[in-house]
């Protein structure tokens, strides 16, 4: 008897998983119009301040200007607590509004490039060209939030 009860019960709870297994787009949950790129990067002990100081002058730099001409929305840098913990321990993220500000643009392009300027090209150039021996690149990802109905 104690076994057929416990079987009940299981197939009690249990329904209403099996009612609705999975979830509709658009009608159980919708997705977000803004796309989070999201670069995972493991930095060698020790050598996060070096590589911190190298995206200074390069990606920071880049970054902070999209932000200012509205082709980014925002952007961030996220550290491990656990730096030697897994496959990574610095993330950086780019908020765009949505899928088109990812499109390629001569006209945002052009605009970009006459701030940046050919000095930071070559001072980014020179400085992310040493990035392979602090750091190593362990993932790309393109993200959209999930939003529940």
């Amino acid at each position: 008897m104690k076994i057929f009860n416990t079987f009940l019960i299981t197939l009690l709870v249990s329904l209403p998983v099996t009612a609705q297994d999975r979830l509709e787009m658009f009608k159980d949950y919708d997705l977000s119009k803004e796309v989070l790129s999201v670069t995972t990067v493991k930095v060698d002990p020790n050598m996060e301040d070096v590589y911190l100081a190298g995206l200074t002058k390069s990606w920071i730099k880049a970054v902070k200007i999209q932000k200012d001409l509205g082709h980014i929305k925002d952007w961030n840098i996220w550290a491990s607590e656990l730096p030697q913990s897994g496959d990574f321990n610095l993330v950086l993220t780019v908020t765009f509004e949505n899928s088109q500000d990812l499109d390629p643009n001569k006209a945002k392009y052009d605009k970009f490039m006459k701030i940046w300027g050919e000095e930071n090209q070559k001072i980014s150039q020179e400085t992310s060209a040493k990035y392979p021996e602090v750091r190593e690149l362990t993932g790309e990802y393109r993200l959209r939030k999930i939003i529940f109905k």
